[in-house]
């Protein structure tokens, strides 16, 4: 391994994609509560088209950013609060139901959502509120509950995503530790270290996808094969929100070029991997975003298959092949919490 190459390696996956993800997360959460803001004021096509588009692009931002699944993010359970999945049984769904059913108020206070069940604040709650059944009730009269409500969530969530922010771009905060591993170190002491959590993220980044995106609803053709339990499948924002996590962790394989870190004998391992990436984006991008048609579809369903098969492959390049390059023992595996 090349080991001058490592502090360049960790500032610039911190300075080059950790912190501009949060950003643009803070910038898009920001543009959804101004969205629900105006929808619930004046609820007409337009401004409810306008709350749509917003909400795509904040599950896109977030998608691409929540492959960190460490740091501050963490912390106070923000993580679930963000995105509460997979709701095994369909427990956050009842409450967010019951919310509306029963007009509780005190989950469109701004000092109450917080405190209440993390299923009820985020962006599946608020998928719910904008796609979910009786949506069509918001557009009777300004101001309904239900659109308090989202708007409430979607408030939250900018709050969350400020937080997240600034924790990172605090100066001796967390980004620091990330950049300069030391016995002084609250978060890595060596090296080594900090490329295990690195490596980790972009493996542990490719699991969620496989396992908790797509296998979690598709199980092959034995079943059993759940349209409903795809992540945003109510606002078609499934394979979306895939290929914002798959660009995402792409992004931060080349941004912080951890190529770099290898001898240059072996550093096609990288290329075999951003070849593999683009092969996957490019099926992703063109599934049918309607859930039930794909799993119905004998081609869509191939296209499955293929994405299985390729992400498990994906998952075996980071974590053996490169993870055997930078040094990391022949057996080490992320998904052993070694």
């Amino acid at each position: 391994m090349n080991e001058d190459a490592v502090p360049m390696v960790l500032e610039k996956a911190v300075d080059g994609f950790i912190r501009p993800g949060y950003h643009a997360f803070e910038e898009a959460s920001g543009a959804m509560a101004s969205a629900m803001g105006a929808f619930c004021a004046t609820p007409d096509e337009a401004t409810y088209g306008e709350a749509e588009a917003a909400f795509d692009e904040l599950v896109s931002a977030w998608s691409h950013i929540e492959i960190v699944r460490t740091g501050p993010v963490i912390d106070d359970h923000r993580f679930e609060r963000i995105l509460f999945y997979p709701d095994r049984k369909s427990i956050g769904l009842k409450q967010v139901q019951a919310a509306i059913i029963e007009e509780d108020e005190t989950a469109t206070g701004p000092d109450y959502l917080p405190e209440k069940s993390v299923a009820m604040q985020g962006l599946l709650a608020l998928e719910f509120v904008l796609f979910g059944t009786q949506y069509e009730t918001m557009f009777d009269a300004p101001e309904s509950y239900r659109c308090r409500y989202g708007a409430a969530i979607a408030e939250n969530i900018d709050t969350i995503a400020g937080e997240l922010a600034e924790e990172w771009d605090a100066p001796d905060g967390v980004a620091a530790h990330w950049k300069k591993p030391g016995p002084d170190n609250p978060l890595f002491r060596t090296n080594d270290e900090a490329l295990t959590a690195l490596l980790g993220v972009l493996v542990h980044g490719m699991e969620t996808v496989r396992d908790y995106r797509i296998e979690y609803f598709y199980r092959g053709e034995e079943g059993p094969n759940i349209p409903t339990r795809a992540i945003y499948w109510r606002s078609e924002n499934t394979w979306p929100s895939i290929l914002a996590n798959l660009e995402g962790l792409q992004a931060l394989l080349n941004e912080s070029e951890m190529v770099d870190l290898l001898d240059e004998d072996v550093r096609s391992i990288v290329s075999s991997i951003n070849f593999l990436f683009s092969s996957v984006e490019g099926v992703v991008g063109n599934m049918n975003p309607d859930i039930e048609v794909v799993l119905s579809d004998s081609d869509q369903r191939a296209k499955l298959d293929y994405l299985l098969i390729n992400t498990k492959d994906l998952i075996l390049r980071l974590n053996d092949r490169y993870g055997g390059a930078i040094g990391l023992g022949a057996g080490f595996s992320f998904s052993d919490g070694d």
